[in-house]
């Protein structure tokens, strides 16, 4: 579909599967176009190229994954672009994932001086979409920090984890814009700053790093702790299973003296053996108790922890 804005001074070429040869007719007269529109049908993944040859005349093209499913790597949206100063080309860009309203970005492209200017603005709903998902990215992360102090157990470390591997996918989704910014720098020089749409741009770009920066920072504290609390949970099983078997040596080593099978054992004619033999072990086992107490090797394993703690 043909789009022309502001006073048909530039024009948008909006391409999807049923009208592709609108196009083609198009993309025929101009060998560039026509070289890169040849070979879209085989790139996947993110692409980006500059041709500077002529002053005034210099171009972008390549590809954009724009949206990526966080449970299956093949389950992505690319579209395919070609940008000069005249009109844009966009392949396969679907409104509908964005949720916005393509009228409205119409409207603000009408204002836009050239392509460029259009193109940026589409780029700066892609990154409006993002911050609205990314809002409820902050939401989950938020639900999840509390989860973790009341529910402190592997499903919660394993939901950590998610969190940032969606952390990063969302990282690989601006990389490619931010290299799309330092191209159109490139191509166009620090003039294009001073357009608006290309701020908006950088601005929007600046502010999903920065939020990604900082979730990036509370997952890591929060994967911290949980290794902290993980390590001092498994410290505090090794010393209760430590000061168990302790205390249970006087009842292994006297049972294992009263085991035996020698012919002359005093102790077996005993009236009161089996009183004495109880009585040496308790207080065997209780001297000990003692003496781990005053060492101060018992530690806090014996109290009960309370709902709702870390350690």
């Amino acid at each position: 579909m043909r789009h022309t804005f502001n006073d048909k001074k530039w024009t948008w070429f909006e391409s999807g599967k049923e009208d592709q040869q609108e196009i083609k007719e198009f993309v025929s007269r101009k060998p560039s176009c026509e070289k890169w529109y040849e070979n879209i049908e085989d790139n996947k993944s993110n692409l980006l190229e500059l041709n500077t040859q002529e002053r005034g005349e210099e171009y972008i093209w390549g590809s954009l994954i724009y949206q990526q499913d966080i449970e299956e790597k093949g389950e992505k949206n690319i579209f395919h672009f070609y940008i000069s100063k005249d009109f844009f080309i966009t392949v396969d860009f679907d409104f509908t994932i964005l949720n916005t309203n393509s009228i409205g970005v119409h409207k603000q492209m009408d204002q836009a001086e050239n392509a460029i200017e259009g193109f940026f603005i589409l780029l700066g709903e892609i990154l409006s979409s993002y911050l609205q998902k990314i809002d409820g990215y902050e939401e989950r992360l938020h639900d999840l920090l509390w989860e973790m102090k009341e529910h402190n157990n592997l499903e919660i470390l394993e939901r950590i984890y998610e969190s940032r591997h969606e952390l990063l996918i969302w990282k690989n989704l601006v990389i490619p814009i931010v290299e799309l910014k330092f191209i159109a720098e490139e191509a166009y020089g620090k003039s294009i700053h001073e357009k608006a749409e290309f701020s908006r741009v950088v601005t929007r770009v600046d502010r999903i790093r920065t939020l990604l920066s900082e979730y990036q920072q509370a997952i890591d504290t929060m994967i911290n702790l949980e290794e902290v609390v993980s390590t001092h949970r498994g410290n505090e099983i090794m010393k209760t299973l430590t000061v168990m078997t302790i205390l249970f040596t006087p009842v292994t080593a006297w049972g294992a003296v009263w085991g035996m099978n020698f012919k002359v054992m005093p102790e077996l004619e005993w009236k009161f053996g089996y009183v004495f033999a109880g009585v040496l072990i308790i207080a065997s086992t209780a001297g000990l108790y003692y003496y781990l107490k005053v060492k101060g090797w018992m530690g806090d394993i014996l109290r009960v922890k309370k709902k709702d703690r870390f350690f």
